[in-house]
């Protein structure tokens, strides 16, 4: 996996001093790039999800992808890295209830750049405790053809920003 970054604006606050109240709803921000490697995906798919398409590289070739892809689950695990790193705070970020709406549009393929883009799409706080918020994010892994590999809708409870007294 290689260092990622910010790939145009980022929130004011760092992940360290992020809260509920620093996600706008409709505010996008994207990170990148990584990238993932054969051998990766051949090591995760052999102990995760050994599918032919994932692990055999002459079958693989014939089948209806033309070559090894990643699993899907893989993926998931790319774009949760880059979500953690990136857009998760490291000080409110409490739990989440689920994911909605998850695809895979795309496939990956050995050496794919691929970069985060996460849309608020809701903020709203919690109606049973007012010390936090829920986000509702749409999260993107697109790759550097500019095709979404990845998407879905992910739940997060946040804490509010403690208030100085």
């Amino acid at each position: 996996m290689t260092t990622t970054k910010a790939l145009g604006d980022d929130f004011p606050a760092p992940a360290e001093d992020r809260w509920f109240e620093d996600y706008r709803e409709g505010a996008v921000y994207e990170y990148g790039h990584t990238s993932i490697t054969e051998p990766e995906i051949l090591e995760y798919a052999t102990r995760f999800d050994p599918q032919r398409i994932h692990v055999d590289p002459d079958y693989a070739a014939t089948g209806p992808f033309g070559g090894i892809i990643a699993s899907g689950w893989h993926t998931a695990g790319v774009l949760m890295r880059l979500t953690a790193d990136h857009y998760l705070s490291k000080v409110a970020a409490l739990a989440s209830p689920g994911i909605d709406e998850l695809r895979w549009p795309a496939p990956v393929r050995p050496g794919d750049r691929l970069r985060l883009r996460s849309t608020a799409v809701e903020t709203r706080l919690s109606r049973s405790k007012p010390d936090r918020g829920l986000i509702r994010t749409r999260l993107e892994l697109v790759n550097s053809d500019d095709r979404v590999v990845m998407s879905c809708v992910a739940m997060n409870l946040m804490l509010r920003r403690p208030v100085s007294r």
